[in-house]
């Protein structure tokens, strides 16, 4: 018969873990707000770089009928075609590559004669897998029913926070969920990284993420809230991030990792999605910590929920948590 060994989890933040998060609450909000004005000049002025989902044009996939693809060779080639701005990436194996052709002047009879010109100028070396084409009337209905996919989100999130609980922690996570975004998106306009539906999904994606990890420190700062009814806001606070600071923690670090392998393992089509998923996990994990929870302090909140039980025992209406 085995004998089992005890085996005892590990702590990596000890009990009674104090960081004084609240310490620095002013300068993090403040640099918080600076940077979403940043990210919103720097849409404002650049833009973004958008992909063919969002302004049009080919997309080609080929392969290499014998070895790998020679990347290098083929951007040379087709630079000199004069069908404008041409993006090639490996995709799959060494073997598959996308070439991405940008909305060409004219009717889709001309985007489709500059399809053929790339596939012509490949030659015999590579076999045609597909070709998609997007006209610049699909390409503005994607970019409206992104915009549009996202502000739902938030609002579909906001109005669950407010229901569950009281409208201080909305009015936190809802900002929270803002600044995320919005720096996210400022990232991508400042290095004019491609900017299509796979990154509106990250986006999506890390909505997601953020809202969970505040509902999680909100849980617990209602939570306290009822169990120290003394104790002053700023400290309650602090102590509520300090007790959810190992879950937070832990759930980034098992998904970036996650992540940092996708980023250097995945290839370069979803390269751009996992660098968005990255920064808007990190970014996510600060707005939880330095934003929704201090603009709780800022706004307060109603310290009697304690009380709710003995009066709904008692035969009086019980009122919502």
């Amino acid at each position: 018969m085995f004998l089992v060994p005890d085996f005892k989890g590990h702590d990596f933040f000890p009990h009674g873990t104090m960081l004084p998060f609240m310490k620095y609450k002013n300068l993090c909000v403040g640099l918080s707000i600076v940077m979403m004005l940043l990210s919103l000049g720097i849409i404002m002025v650049k833009g973004f770089n958008y992909g063919v989902d969002f302004k049009g044009g080919s997309l080609i996939e080929v392969r290499a009928k014998s070895g790998s693809a020679d990347i290098s060779a083929m951007r040379e080639q087709l630079d000199a075609l004069g069908v404008g701005e041409v993006q090639i990436q490996s995709f799959g194996s060494d073997a598959d590559v996308l070439i991405r052709v940008e909305q060409q002047p004219g009717e889709e009879e001309a985007q489709q004669d500059a399809a053929n010109k790339v596939l012509s100028t490949l030659g015999d070396k590579y076999e045609q897998r597909r070709i998609e084409v997007v006209g610049p009337a699909v390409s503005s209905e994607l970019r409206t029913t992104g915009l549009i996919a996202v502000l739902a989100s938030i609002a579909a999130i906001v109005l669950y926070v407010w229901f569950r609980f009281e409208w201080q922690f909305s009015a936190g996570v809802v900002i929270g969920l803002f600044h995320d975004v919005l720096v996210t998106a400022g990232i991508f306009s400042l290095f004019q990284l491609a900017f299509d539906l796979s990154i509106v999904a990250a986006l999506l994606t890390i909505l997601g993420y953020s809202v969970n990890d505040s509902v999680v420190v909100a849980d617990r700062i209602r939570e306290n809230l009822r169990k120290y009814k003394k104790m002053p806001l700023t400290e309650l606070l602090n102590l509520s991030i300090n007790e959810t600071l190992s879950r937070t923690i832990l759930t980034g670090v098992t998904t970036i990792a996650v992540l940092l392998a996708l980023f250097f393992l995945g290839g370069d089509v979803i390269q751009n999605f996992t660098f968005a998923m990255l920064f808007g996990v990190l970014i996510g994990t600060y707005s939880s910590i330095f934003i929704s929870a201090p603009l709780i302090d800022y706004l307060g909140i109603k310290r009697d929920w304690s009380d709710e039980p003995a009066k709904a025992g008692a035969g009086g209406a019980a009122v919502r948590p």
